[in-house]
């Protein structure tokens, strides 16, 4: 799953729905019932689309169930009878490599984890930490990563770079219950989401009960973590600590090693005393700002840059977009990779860091110019395709015949002179160089 292209599942509660928070001690379950919100977490679920759980049903196919079983899975809730599904376990990639656990619950429990959500948000979001950003509305992993370059610019540049132990994974459900009790007092609600949490987990169609943890990749889990941990928070607060958190990802900022030294030990303590959670040792450092990476970038000096991993990520996916032996049409294949790109250059590109973009520009237009080439396979179809682009003859016929392969040739006076940067461009070939300059300089973006 990607930084940038993450959705905030229930932000329009409060930022565009207008609509007040809740009392705690109204009944709950019935507001998470209620027609229209549950109207509205389909809406919700449906346009997140997703892959189907471990009943295999797609979220195409789940209006079919709703209009008929709606009614009696409602009442089961209402009387606490209703029995969440294991959520399916599947790994899938990092943005900067790697692979991440994901938990994907049947679209019935997906519907009913985002009603829950769309009641439960604001009641505990507005008493989250300002410097706590992740699944918030109004707040972005940028923002994170922004706050994080100020403090450094402040000399604030060591950071106490902590990594939670499996996380998701090691969540106590009492320690977790515990803080949802203080703000909700409805029975019925505290009931359904205990069951949630031990739904179990099917790993390879093998059931495996879940005594701990908060399984990712359901429209609750990003909250649920929150609530864990803004005690946390708080404690960093009161100690007039500097630090952002992105999920379970956060940094602490001090101005020197010593003062690094005592904060790690400190805070290790309090999340194993307080929160039952254990900190990565072999992950955790206290180091200097420009050894840090965080949230795919990289701190050097006063400004950031993407790291080294992020990029390795990203011409993983270019190359996944412009394989010649994916077997789709070039509008497609170019549709696709321009969403990529723009999603990647908006989380990206708030760096001012230039020097690679237009050596990023050169390697796109060859590898797209090398698709074109490999489907004009025929020497007549390759002649005719570059005579057509304005290509003289005679270079045409050289390259047209060449045994070389369609990287090689992507090169060539041939290619070069017919796929020009124009010609892509019109074919649907964005520039990544147009994007960061619309980011940096938007007065003078073309």
């Amino acid at each position: 799953m990607c930084f940038y292209d993450q959705m905030t599942p229930y932000g329009e509660w409060t930022v565009g729905r207008g609509m007040e928070s809740p009392s705690p001690d109204a009944n709950l379950l019935e507001l998470v019932l209620t027609q229209e919100n549950v109207d509205w977490a389909w809406a919700k679920v449906r346009s997140n689309k997703g892959k189907p759980g471990v009943d295999k049903v797609t979220v195409e196919d789940f209006p079919a169930v709703l209009a008929t079983k709606w009614k009696d899975i409602r009442q089961l809730i209402l009387t606490g009878n209703y029995t969440p599904s294991p959520v399916k376990r599947v790994e899938i990639p990092k943005d900067t490599g790697g692979k991440r656990p994901l938990g994907i619950p049947i679209v019935q429990d997906r519907l009913i984890q985002q009603a829950i959500s769309q009641v439960l948000t604001p009641i505990f979001d507005p008493m989250f930490s300002n410097f706590s950003y992740g699944y918030r509305p109004g707040k972005s992993a940028k923002d994170a990563v922004l706050q994080a370059r100020e403090f450094i610019r402040q000399g604030y540049k060591v950071v106490v770079d902590t990594d939670l132990s499996k996380f998701f994974d090691t969540v106590e459900h009492d320690v977790l219950m515990h803080r949802v009790s203080r703000k909700v007092k409805d029975k019925g609600l505290l009931r359904l989401l205990g069951k949630i949490l031990r739904a179990g987990v099917s790993i390879k169609g093998r059931l495996q009960e879940t005594v701990r943890g908060v399984p990712q990749g359901g429209p609750l889990s990003p909250l649920l973590a929150n609530i864990m941990l803004d005690d946390f928070d708080k404690e960093l607060e009161r100690r007039g600590l500097r630090f952002v958190r992105y999920a379970d990802d956060f940094c602490i900022f001090v101005k020197t090693m010593r003062s690094g030294q005592r904060v790690a030990a400190s805070i290790k303590a309090f999340l194993k005393r307080k929160l039952k959670l254990t900190v990565n040792e072999s992950k955790s450092k206290v180091r200097k700002a420009n050894e840090l990476e965080y949230l795919g970038f990289q701190f050097k000096g006063n400004d950031i840059r993407w790291s080294d991993k992020a990029y390795l990520e990203f011409r993983r996916r270019v190359k996944e977009y412009t394989g010649r032996s994916w077997g789709v049409s070039m509008s497609f294949r170019l549709k696709r990779l321009a969403q990529y790109l723009r999603g990647w250059m908006g989380y990206f590109g708030i760096a001012k860091y230039y020097t690679p973009i237009p050596l990023i520009d050169s390697w796109l237009r060859r590898r797209i110019r090398a698709c074109f080439w490999k489907t004009w396979r025929r020497v007549r179809t390759r002649v005719r395709e570059l005579l057509k682009l304005g290509v003289p003859l005679k270079v045409t016929l050289l390259t047209a015949v060449s045994r070389q392969g369609p990287w090689h040739l992507s090169r060539t006076k041939a290619t070069q002179m017919g796929m020009h940067d124009k010609w892509l461009a019109e074919q649907g070939l964005i520039s990544v160089k147009d994007l960061w300059t619309r980011i940096h300089y938007p007065a003078t973006a073309r």
